[in-house]
């Protein structure tokens, strides 16, 4: 199963989660840098919009999962932008553990995830999409706090969630030092609310953070003006539906 990008390609075959809409509202929303760790990098998709989208970054790239790492070494091999991605197969836990022994935290000025989100109680037997989705492999509080002291201050924490944990993950946030800068809140259509939330949180003192309110779809069903504008660069085609 090939997904073609205008200068990437996307193969995944094995990786549980699929390239989707999250991938691409925050490879487009998220606040790049010099130095990138994406969390959970799965097929790898992030990491080359944001190879794109940021021409002199070095990425570090970090996935637990033996199937999704199978397709991000492909990916990565295949891309123009396979000099600048490290792919490391271990679990967040592990890495940060290895950083923080090596004295190598405050290492980044950007940090990315599309974190898994759902409750340990609707759990599959398949354990790549256990590890994708759920939160017994990667808790909130054990990503945020890694991702704050992994982070320079100043350093900005890009994420995709849903609204049914959007409280429990800001809390979160707030709570180990980050502070809210952008929100945007994503709907599907007009007349229904948000879904999808990119949010970006700083590691620095913030005033009100700015709030962004899109919607990905016309009453009839037809991308909207702001979602092609958004993909103009990644999609090979301006789909009208």
């Amino acid at each position: 199963m090939i997904f073609e990008y205008k200068k990437f390609t996307i193969q995944q075959d094995h990786a549980a989660m699929k390239v989707g809409t999250d991938a691409d509202l925050l490879g487009t929303l998220s606040e790049g840098g010099n130095r990138i760790l994406d969390i959970g990098t799965g097929t790898g998709v992030l990491s080359l919009m944001l190879a794109q989208r940021c021409p002199e970054a070095l990425i570090t790239s970090i996935e637990i999962d033996d199937n999704a790492i199978k397709d991000a070494e492909v990916n990565f091999k295949n891309s123009i932008y396979s000099d600048r991605i490290h792919l490391i197969h271990e679990s967040f836990q592990d890495y940060f553990a290895e950083m923080k022994t090596a004295g190598k935290l405050a290492t980044f000025d950007s940090v990315v995830c599309n974190p898994p989100y759902f409750d340990k109680s609707l759990e599959c037997n398949d354990l790549s999409k256990t590890r994708a989705r759920h939160t017994s492999s990667l808790p909130f509080p054990v990503l945020i706090r890694g991702a704050y002291e992994l982070l320079q201050d100043g350093g900005v924490f890009s994420v995709c969630i849903p609204g049914e944990v959007l409280s429990d993950f800001t809390s979160e946030c707030l709570l180990q030092g980050f502070r809210l800068k952008d929100i945007y809140k994503i709907k599907t259509v007009p007349r229904k609310d948000p879904k999808r939330f990119v949010l970006v949180h700083k590691k620095a003192w913030m005033g009100t953070p700015q709030e962004h309110i899109h919607c990905m779809l016309n009453a009839d069903g037809s991308r909207s003006d702001w979602y092609l504008k958004l993909m103009e660069d990644f999609h090979l085609h301006r789909n009208t539906k």
